[in-house]
C-alpha cells in the first residue's frame, strides 16, 4: 500500500530533523513493533502497516489496544472531522519509527472542536486521557493536521450531526401528509455529490429544482441557502439519505431552530413511491388538523 500525504510528510520531516536531542528522549526502549491486525479495525490500512506497543495511551497488550480502539469507531461514523482517524491511530497505534511521534496540539484541538459536541450528545464528554495540553506545539516534531482548516474558504469541513437521519419508506399518503403538517417546512430538492475523493463528501443543493411545497416560518426566498447550510454543516444526516448516490431528488421536511434548519424526514423521490407522488399531488389541497379547526 503507498503510503498517504500526511505519513510522507512526517518522514519528510524526520529527514530533517536529524538525530534526537537531549531535550526529546521520546524511544521507549522497552516497546516492540508488531504488525497491526485486522481485527484493529480503526487502523488497520491506514497508511502503515507496523505499530509500536504498548501505544501511547499505555495499552500494553494487543487485545486491550483492540478493545479499547473499537470503541471510538461509532464516532468516526459519525464523520466529525476528516483527521480525526489519522489522531486517534497517532495514540493507538504509533507509526513505528526510532522515537515516539506524538500528534501536534492543534491537530487534537482541531479534531476536539468538530467530535466533542458530537460525543456530548451521547453523553461522553471528551477524556482527560486526550487532553489537548500534553500534545507538543505545532513547531516541534509532531503529526500535523491533514486537511485545510475549517476557517479556510478552500476546505468546509462539515461539522457532524447528532440527530440519527435515514431515508424513509413513503409507507402512505396519509402518514406523508400528516409529517408535512407537523413539520416546519417540506420541499422538493435535488441534491447532488461535488467530490468522491476525500472522506467527508461535500453535497450542493441544484437551485433550479426548488419546490417549496411548505414554507412555514421560513421567507421562500431564504430556503435555498437555508437548506444548502444544512448540506454543510449536517454530513452525517446527508451521507445516510444519499446512500453512496451521486444525484437524487428528496422531499425533506423539518423544523427551523434558531439560525439552521434541521431535516427531521426525507422521502426519495422515485417512480415507485406512488404514496409519496399523491401525498405531494393532494398537498395543494389538504388541510391541516390545526388549519381545519
Amino acid at each position: 500500500r503507498a503510503a498517504g500525504p500526511w505519513l510522507l510528510g512526517l518522514l519528510a520531516r524526520l529527514l530533517l530533523w536529524g538525530s534526537p536531542g537531549a531535550w526529546a528522549s521520546y524511544l521507549r526502549r522497552s516497546s516492540s513493533c508488531t504488525p497491526i491486525p485486522h481485527r484493529m479495525a480503526l487502523c488497520y490500512d491506514i497508511g502503515y502497516s507496523e505499530m509500536r506497543i504498548p501505544n501511547l495511551l499505555e495499552h500494553e497488550t494487543m487485545p486491550e489496544v483492540i478493545q479499547q480502539s473499537s470503541s471510538w469507531l461509532p464516532l468516526l461514523a459519525r464523520e466529525c472531522h476528516p483527521d480525526a482517524r489519522i489522531f486517534l491511530c497517532s495514540l493507538f497505534a504509533p507509526i513505528c519509527l526510532d522515537r515516539l511521534i506524538y500528534p501536534c496540539r492543534s491537530l487534537c484541538e482541531a479534531v476536539k472542536r468538530s467530535c466533542a459536541p458530537v460525543m456530548a450528545c451521547y453523553g461522553y464528554p471528551w477524556p482527560e486521557i486526550l487532553n489537548c495540553n500534553k500534545f507538543p506545539a505545532d513547531h516541534e516534531l509532531c503529526i500535523a493536521a491533514v486537511s485545510t482548516d475549517e476557517n479556510s474558504s478552500s476546505r468546509r469541513i462539515p461539522r457532524a450531526s447528532c440527530k440519527d437521519c435515514e431515508l424513509e419508506e413513503a409507507s402512505t399518503a396519509r402518514e406523508i401528509l400528516e409529517n408535512l403538517c407537523t413539520n416546519d417546512f417540506a420541499v422538493k430538492i435535488r441534491i447532488l455529490r461535488k467530490n468522491t475523493t476525500t472522506t467527508i463528501s461535500d453535497f450542493d443543493l441544484d437551485p433550479g429544482r426548488v419546490e417549496v411545497l411548505k414554507h412555514g416560518p421560513l421567507l421562500r426566498t431564504e430556503i435555498p441557502a437555508r437548506l444548502q447550510q444544512w448540506l454543510d454543516i449536517d454530513a452525517t444526516c446527508v451521507h445516510n439519505i444519499m446512500r453512496g448516490t451521486h444525484t437524487g431528488v428528496f422531499v425533506v421536511s423539518g423544523e427551523v431552530q434558531s439560525d439552521k434548519v434541521v431535516v427531521n424526514k426525507a422521502y426519495a423521490w422515485q417512480k415507485k413511491n406512488r404514496n409519496l407522488h399523491q401525498a405531494v399531488r393532494r398537498w395543494k389541497h389538504h388541510r391541516c388538523p390545526e388549519q381545519a379547526a
